[in-house]
């Protein structure tokens, strides 16, 4: 059994490098998203800085599937919060008493679904979609989520060139 990743030992220099961009990164986006966002919004964020620079040339970080699944994820729990707030439920037993339940859930399927179905997959925009109908969202969330998301892909993308697959 061993401790370390085989490769560690070669490429230490880059480990550590792709671990600080990945932290910088996320700093510079937390300290804009720190008192504007829950911490179920900024968690989506800080795996897809693991994705990005710990994974920088699987498919999941590429810059379509970050941006593309967290507007699938955008829209799903979007769509997913504003439903669960409808005054139609209230008759419903199961979901009246737990309309974040249900459509927590629902929204985590959808978000699934339209990423498989537009090739946009990004697993950390699942758990976006959660955050949506968990939290309270107003418009400056999605704009401050988008700006992060994009910020993160356009540094991986800027520096792909010295990044390599931990």
């Amino acid at each position: 059994m061993r401790l370390f990743d085989a490769n560690f030992r070669r490429n230490s220099g880059r480990y550590m490098l792709q671990c600080v961009l990945a932290t910088v990164v996320v700093m510079f986006v937390l300290s804009v998203l720190d008192s504007v966002l829950s911490t179920t919004i900024i968690a989506a964020l800080g795996a897809s800085a693991f994705i990005a620079f710990t994974m920088p040339h699987k498919p999941a970080s590429q810059p379509r599937r970050l941006v593309g699944g967290y507007a699938m994820g955008t829209l799903a729990g979007l769509v997913c919060d504003w439903l669960s707030r409808l005054p139609l439920w209230s008759g419903v037993p199961l979901v009246h008493q737990s309309a974040q339940t249900v459509f927590g859930a629902l929204a985590v399927g959808l978000a699934i679904f339209l990423m498989v179905v537009t090739d946009t997959e990004h697993p950390p925009a699942a758990g976006l979609a959660l955050g949506y109908v968990l939290n309270e969202v107003t418009f400056l969330t999605v704009v401050v989520v988008f700006l992060g998301i994009i910020l993160l892909a356009g540094t991986k993308t800027v520096l792909r060139s010295v990044l390599i697959d931990l």
